[in-house]
């Protein structure tokens, strides 16, 4: 099959389409047909090496971590799906692989396409959707009423959170350049802050929750605008400690982890405040949760540009130059 590599750590240079072996497929895998994958700021970041430390990875690697597509075999101990379904997932960490013909992945991680979405659309959506929703949800259980902030609320990530804050019931607030303010409002944003011209620390306060995808002084300066006993989410700041275990990396590891993200612990905890890092895990489950919220049109997703499997260099290229207007790029194999 056919597939984009990386062969070493480092720039774009070192990826290139190639032709590999099928996937193997296990007892628990189902090997699907991909029609769509999608490029997330986590395939640069593998592909540069930035993440080797906690994602060991033995290269060369085929990039991508989210899919659509369709099953064409499945394992012997496989109950959930069959030859001819229509799925989508983010795989395992350990075994992404999406910029290619064909994956092996656990039944666990996979779920059905929700029906209301074409292929393309799907795939745009499983890291981002299940990033929100553990974020959201399984780490800061929000409530009707609460506030919540979500910097970047045009892009993949706060494209998604936004719709599902909303869905719980949350106020919702957003950082946004100005040419991107109606379209978060359109996603349900409350109040939309034009970072280019406004400067959300002097403007809110008293937040339950601040999910940040930028890290650095953004993320500092989030930590003023929560109220006493308020979460900070980051997918950009340090790993923290509690992350290099559910990683399972050693006590080396941990204990350099835990220095990275000392600083930003300290500031908030002298605030009276939490702050978390999360690295996201795949879940068919949370798929399942999910779907009926994109079916009833409670979440839609926001694709930017399709681009043909063949030009999958050039729409990492796309993201990494930061030429998406909002929402995510596609990659369609059909």
């Amino acid at each position: 099959m056919k597939a984009f590599m990386v062969e070493k750590y480092g720039d774009a240079s070192n990826m290139r389409a190639a032709e590999i072996p099928d996937p193997q497929v296990g007892a628990d895998d189902v090997l699907v047909r991909i029609d769509a994958a999608s490029v997330n700021p986590l395939d640069m970041k593998i592909r540069d090496g930035d993440l080797k430390q906690i994602l060991p990875y033995r290269l060369p690697l085929v990039l991508g971590n989210d899919l659509a597509g369709t099953v064409v075999r499945v394992g012997s101990s496989v109950t959930r799906f069959a030859v001819g379904d229509e799925v989508w997932a983010r795989p395992d960490k350990d075994r992404i692989g999406t910029f290619a013909e064909l994956l092996a992945v656990h039944q666990d991680d996979l779920a059905a396409k929700p029906a209301t979405l074409t292929m393309t659309e799907a795939a745009s959506l499983p890291l981002v959707a299940l990033t929100a929703w553990q974020a959201l949800v399984e780490r800061a259980n929000v409530q009707p009423g609460q506030k919540v902030l979500i910097h970047a609320g045009a892009g993949g990530l706060g494209s998604i959170t936004i719709q599902l804050a909303k869905a719980l019931g949350a106020h919702v607030a957003a950082t946004a350049s100005t040419a991107k303010i109606d379209l978060v409002k359109d996603l349900g944003a409350d109040e939309v802050i034009d970072y280019r011209t406004q400067d959300f620390s002097e403007l809110l306060t008293g937040y339950d929750l601040v999910l940040d995808s930028l890290g650095g002084e953004n993320l500092a300066k989030s930590l003023r605008i929560l109220k006493p006993g308020g979460l900070a989410i980051s997918v950009a700041g340090p790993p923290d400690p509690a992350t290099a275990r559910e990683l399972g990396s050693n006590l080396v590891l941990r204990l350099g982890v835990a220095a990275l993200s000392a600083k930003i612990r300290r500031q908030a905890k002298r605030l009276g405040v939490t702050y978390s890092f999360l690295f996201m895990r795949a879940s068919g489950d949370q798929l399942r949760e999910l779907t009926p919220l994109i079916d009833a049109g409670k979440i839609r997703p926001v694709v930017d540009q399709v681009f043909p499997f063949d030009e999958t260099l050039q729409a990492m290229e796309y993201v990494e130059k930061g030429r998406a207007k909002a929402g995510k790029v596609v990659v369609s194999m059909t």
